[in-house]
């Protein structure tokens, strides 16, 4: 995959800048004007305070910077933020066109788990992009040859290598890397060195057998166990998450409030919201500034934007991806219910913690019957992005505009599943962009009647 960062965006960067081998564009239209092309670099640069640290590194000016990209930069500079800023910026769309297929295809190569189907739409869309930019950028010409490099034929054979070996994260750089990382504590002798990587190896995989077999894992792990920081807050009802500090008490304010209570009665499926405002204002009530999901290792931290503090180079870990069931039959109250998962994008704004210890409270709320001496249930109020149209040119990546916030959600934490980016576009359509790089892996799976779909 470095022969795709390191070259081929590289080389399509040189297309577009009129800077690739001194060919010029010839017959085609796909230089970008210069302002245009200073402006993505801009924006790309910007994007590193309204992108969260987890995403990645920083991306610098690709226009003035650009030798300082790694290939994780451009990775992720082609895979999320390209999309969004190289939108309306090529003077016919079939470039832009071009190389979001480029970026469907780089994505399906990137998934965890890949079908025969999937395989076979590789291949055919590599062959269908490679005369795509035959056409547009060799455009056919002896004297264009060398727009031609490896690289652009070395993407025919990457479905065939995914058929024959896996998905491409089995075995391509990145992890390849990291793994001779590991191996070289091992060469403990000068003499003998690949005696001393043989037996590191014969060891590291029988060590590993007898944690997958015997169910040892966390027993047998040769890595510190993590274990939780102080003054956090973790309940076994919201066993994936944990809030970290700062924490503080006080009143809300009456939206809020208002907020909550509404929430809790869509939570009990209950209309007396004169008994839960009783019950909710004798609770004790606490903010937290930040959640973490540790669900994983690599769990997202995400931050209540009315608790984070405003140091001028922190990067924006505030908007989230939540879901929740939608009544698609609302507005039509004579019609049945219909419950349907929808997702939307929002600001977290407040990280709330209700503590129930009356009895009374603790039954009319639907707690059931526990050791636990506290029962919690804790809420994110989100304000939601108004997001527009899905974009026909963009279908089939998480890439979503908005430019103006609606209303504020009160929802209950589970259903907040991960941290989002946003990009800066400032065209004549849109402010944002938002990047939801999550893919298959957050996404919720609706249980009805007692089934798991």
């Amino acid at each position: 995959m470095h022969l795709i960062w390191e070259n081929l965006i590289k080389n399509l960067v040189l297309h577009w800048t009129g800077e690739f081998k001194g060919l010029g564009e010839g017959s085609g239209s796909y230089i970008l004007e210069n302002s245009a092309w200073k402006a993505v670099g801009i924006a790309t640069a910007a994007s590193g305070s309204t992108i969260p640290s987890a995403f990645g590194s920083r991306v610098p000016n690709i226009v003035t910077d650009a030798t300082l990209c790694t290939a994780d930069m451009w990775s992720f500079w082609t895979l999320y933020l390209g999309p969004a800023l190289l939108r309306r910026r090529f003077r016919k769309p079939k470039y832009f066109k071009h190389f979001v297929q480029l970026v469907r295809l780089l994505t399906t190569c990137l998934q965890y788990e890949i079908s025969k189907e999937e395989i076979s739409d590789l291949r055919t869309g590599f062959i269908q992009w490679v005369q795509g930019y035959e056409e547009m950028y060799y455009q056919f010409s002896a004297a264009r040859l060398s727009a031609c490099p490896l690289t652009i034929h070395a993407l025919l054979h990457i479905a065939d290598s995914i058929e024959m070996c896996g998905p491409v994260w089995c075995y391509w750089a990145f992890p390849m890397e990291r793994y001779c990382g590991k191996l070289h504590p091992a060469l403990r002798s000068r003499r003998f060195p690949y005696a001393a990587l043989d037996r590191f190896v014969l060891e590291d995989a029988q060590l590993t057998q007898i944690k997958l077999i015997s169910g040892l894992t966390d027993e047998l792990s040769l890595r510190t166990p993590k274990q939780l920081m102080p003054g956090v807050f973790h309940h076994p009802s919201y066993k994936d998450f944990i809030l970290l500090p700062a924490c503080r008490t006080g009143e809300l304010t009456p939206g809020l409030m208002t907020g909550i209570i509404s929430a809790i009665a869509t939570r009990i499926n209950s209309s007396n919201t004169q008994t839960i405002r009783k019950y909710v204002n004798s609770a004790a009530i606490e903010q937290w500034a930040k959640v973490r999901c540790i669900d994983s290792e690599e769990g997202d931290t995400m931050w209540a934007s009315s608790l984070k503090s405003g140091q001028d180079d922190s990067r924006d870990a505030t908007f989230v991806r939540y879901q929740m069931l939608v009544d698609i039959n609302e507005r039509h109250r004579r019609q049945e219910t219909t419950l349907e998962l929808q997702t939307f994008y929002g600001q977290l704004q407040h990280i709330i913690v209700l503590k129930f210890q009356d009895p009374l409270a603790r039954c009319a709320l639907g707690f059931a019957a526990s050791d636990l001496d506290t029962d919690v249930i804790i809420l994110a109020a989100i304000r939601e992005c108004t997001l527009g149209p899905s974009n026909p040119s963009l279908h089939g990546l998480d890439v979503h505009f908005y430019s103006t916030m609606g209303a504020r959600r009160v929802v209950d934490l589970t259903c907040v599943q991960c941290v989002v980016g946003r990009v800066p576009v400032m065209d004549d359509e849109w402010d944002w962009a938002i990047i939801d790089r999550s893919g298959s892996l957050v996404r919720a799976v609706q249980a009805m009647d007692g089934v798991n779909s």
